[in-house]
């Protein structure tokens, strides 16, 4: 396969773990194109994206490595990915202003301060269950994704950054627009782009004039050491980064794992019985429906050979979470199936190394908490619609479900 006939990525994410499949068969790295025909290269293989995440020679900065940044603004079906590189955080900074940043923002992501948002957690949860058991008597159909796994993620991360009431619909809605890959019109774009210079900076404001004791108004202030602090596009954009990690990831674990466990009852009444832990299905959800399926972008800063293949400087490089978690030449041939007694907890949908999400601890307490609860509460629940009428939501990044209506009662 050539650099000039790509594998269009299919911007609704229809069909992830297929298109995986198919991309494995072309090879380890694979010329594609992204929604707006932007082009990159695909990892396919569980170690081709290991290496590419530990390379030194792999760039997240695309204003220093990106051979196409200069002509982005040419392309007006490219202004998508604006919202995941035309920032300035940890998601798209390289090296030394990776390491400063990383800095200045994990003491606020301490493990004291997630292990007490467990309380909140768990009462969440609790309040979220009873509403859902008053929603869904006698066996009516409810969508457990809208009623349980959204909400408490949103509500945990509003807390957690002091969002007032106000905000939080927009920014759910901002952070849905993001994820949302099928529609790269300038409108789309303008829409993203005109959300975060309206309802993080609305944020800011409000913590500004009534700090707290919250995330938000802690990186409003922090410094290090050496006097270093967030500028305010720094601040905005690790709001961004932060918040919509904290929030859509976390949606898609819960709702992901929920139906894996519905589709292998026999593995559900395994769990039940003690005989495999609840840790065992997060790690084997996150690595067979990882939350964020392909991350854009990372560039070459030098030339980078894979196998027969050379990726040249300053090419783009998504980060293939989905199609690593599927690779049979590490998980064996039913790499595909979800077996939460695989112990698959070498999975890279955190990330690795310097790269490692930092809000991953918090994102297990919210999982850990709400899967067990959910099933202990409704031991009858079933999926109310057939495996194949499960819609995957609209992107080629997230991968998730839009809906998950079940029934809590026979």
């Amino acid at each position: 396969m050539t650099v000039t006939d790509r594998f269009v990525i299919d911007p609704f994410g229809a069909d992830i773990p297929g298109e995986s499949a198919r991309l494995r068969a072309l090879g380890r790295v694979v010329p594609v194109e992204l929604p707006g025909s932007i082009p990159a290269w695909a990892p396919t293989r569980y170690d081709t994206l290991k290496d590419l995440i530990l390379d030194p020679q792999v760039s997240r900065d695309p204003r220093l490595h990106w051979k196409l940044w200069p002509e982005i603004g040419e392309h007006p079906s490219w202004g998508w990915i604006l919202g995941w590189v035309g920032v300035v955080n940890m998601l798209s900074t390289y090296g030394g202003d990776h390491a400063r940043l990383r800095k200045l923002v994990a003491p606020s992501f301490t493990h004291r301060r997630t292990e007490a948002m467990r309380a909140r957690v768990e009462a969440i949860t609790a309040e979220l269950l009873h509403s859902l058991a008053a929603a869904g008597p006698d066996g009516r159909v409810v969508d457990v994704k809208a009623a349980f796994a959204q909400p408490l993620p949103m509500r945990i991360i509003c807390e957690l950054f002091g969002v007032p009431d106000e905000l939080v619909d927009d920014t759910r809605r901002l952070i849905a627009a993001i994820m949302d890959t099928s529609d790269p019109s300038p409108e789309h774009a303008a829409f993203v782009q005109q959300q975060i210079g309206t309802v993080l900076p609305a944020l800011i404001a409000h913590r500004s004039e009534h700090p707290g004791d919250d995330l938000t108004t802690e990186l409003i202030r922090v410094r290090d050491e050496d006097g270093d602090r967030l500028s305010d596009e720094e601040l905005l954009y690790t709001l961004l980064l932060v918040i919509g990690a904290g929030f859509e990831t976390t949606v898609n674990l819960i709702g992901n794992a929920v139906v894996a466990l519905l589709r292998h009852p026999e593995q559900l009444a395994a769990v039940r019985a003690g005989k495999i832990g609840w840790d065992a299905v997060v790690d084997e959800t996150l690595r067979v429906h990882p939350s964020i399926a392909s991350l854009p972008l990372r560039f070459a800063v030098s030339d980078i050979v894979v196998g027969d293949v050379t990726i040249p400087a300053g090419d783009a490089i998504i980060t293939t979470y989905a199609a690593a978690g599927l690779d049979p030449a590490r998980y064996g041939a039913d790499a595909d199936v979800f077996d939460a007694a695989r112990g698959a907890d070498d999975h890279l949908a955190f990330g690795i190394g310097v790269h490692r999400c930092i809000g991953a601890p918090l994102a297990r307490v919210e999982a850990l908490t709400a899967l067990p609860a959910l099933f202990e509460r409704f031991p009858e629940i079933r999926l109310a619609v057939g495996e194949d009428e499960l819609r995957q939501v609209p992107s080629f990044i997230a991968f998730g479900w839009q809906e998950v209506p079940v029934r809590l009662r026979a």
